[in-house]
């Protein structure tokens, strides 16, 4: 398994022989409004891609986890090949496919490519009002013979379906999107400091890849804060904290 963060939730997969592009926002630094109803008015993307986007243009796969803006964004659809076969979770098919692409398939529970397993897990955007107001989201669990099983929780807080995953399925790497997104009003919808210190607890055994970070500006947790935290309770040999553009290489023994 080679796995790059892009940026924020963007990643470069490459797993059982197939190379995946996940939650593409491929727009230009400060392209895009700040999102409404948020602490401060920085236009979004804060920061630069770490390359040329040619450099993530032709993978086998896109798979996109939900369709808000900082995970589905409009240069991605302008970018990418309306060909490239498409992953996406029940309910936003039509809307990607109204955009122009005819390779999408759905995924309700599981599905196979080539010898990789992709199941489609689930989570809370937030909680309360809030929460729902967010809509559906999924994360993804990867298998393959000869890889680490790989969680993707997606964009949820510390709950009982991101537990009902680690239980269930044992990922050697978790991916969660920190950054502790939030509003004026409510709670996070992402996870924050003490939601990764708290998933560490209760799964000591997986490797915590901590991303969704200093790029969006009503993610208010950032990397220092994070690590900050994490250096306190003595968990920063557990949890990984990746500049943009940064790979990781993980082999099973």
């Amino acid at each position: 398994m080679k796995l790059q963060l892009i940026r924020h939730a963007a990643l470069w997969l490459e797993y059982g022989g197939i190379t995946f592009l996940i939650d593409p926002m491929l727009s230009e630094q400060g392209e895009n409004p700040p999102i409404k109803k948020s602490a401060n008015d920085r236009r979004n993307p804060l920061v630069p891609l770490p390359g040329p986007v040619d450099t993530w243009l032709k993978p086998d796969v896109v798979l996109v986890t939900h369709l808000h803006q900082d995970h589905w964004d409009a240069a991605a659809v302008s970018s990418l090949s309306p060909d490239i076969q498409l992953i996406c979770q029940t309910g936003d098919q039509e809307k990607i496919a109204s955009q122009g692409f005819n390779n999408v398939t759905v995924i309700q529970d599981e599905l196979s490519l080539g010898k990789v397993s992709l199941t489609r897990t689930r989570g809370r955007h937030g909680s309360g009002v809030i929460g729902r107001l967010m809509g559906t989201v999924s994360g993804f669990v990867f298998q393959a013979e000869g890889e680490p099983t790989l969680y993707i929780a997606g964009d949820t807080i510390w709950c009982n379906e991101v537990k009902q995953i680690l239980d269930k399925c044992r990922p050697e790497i978790t991916i969660v999107n920190a950054g502790g997104a939030r509003f004026l009003k409510g709670g996070h919808i992402t996870m924050n400091e003490q939601d990764v210190i708290d998933l560490c607890a209760y799964a000591p055994t997986t490797e915590v890849i901590a991303v969704h970070m200093d790029a969006i500006n009503h993610c208010l947790v950032t990397r220092e804060m994070l690590h900050h935290r994490l250096n306190q309770e003595l968990l920063l040999d557990k949890v990984s904290i990746p500049v943009d553009g940064e790979w990781f290489q993980t082999q099973v023994m």
